[in-house]
């Protein structure tokens, strides 16, 4: 996938203390993402930005607009790319 196109896809993650404690015991991390992107071109995106494994990503829509679970396999760990993030 295009970086550029996946950076469409992926708006920016979804910080609050309920993501930081799935984060650390689920390996997940949340993103907020374009309303037109499904499971399959998110995964690909989070592939492509940052060289982790996707195991599963789950989708909600919100007032906030639509957020995605995205599931790290093991080999791949959720702290690790937040702090690639900056997020903690």
């Amino acid at each position: 996938m295009n970086p550029t196109k996946a950076m469409n896809i992926i708006l920016n993650p979804y910080v609050t203390e309920k993501t930081f404690d799935i984060m650390e015991t689920q390996n997940k991390l949340v993103f907020i993402v374009s309303d037109e992107a499904n499971k399959n071109l998110i995964k690909h995106a989070i592939q492509t930005l940052y060289a982790v494994n996707v195991e599963s990503v789950n989708l909600t829509r919100t007032i906030k607009g639509k957020k995605a679970y995205v599931k790290l396999s093991p080999d791949s760990s959720a702290a690790d790319l937040a702090s690639k993030l900056g997020i903690v």
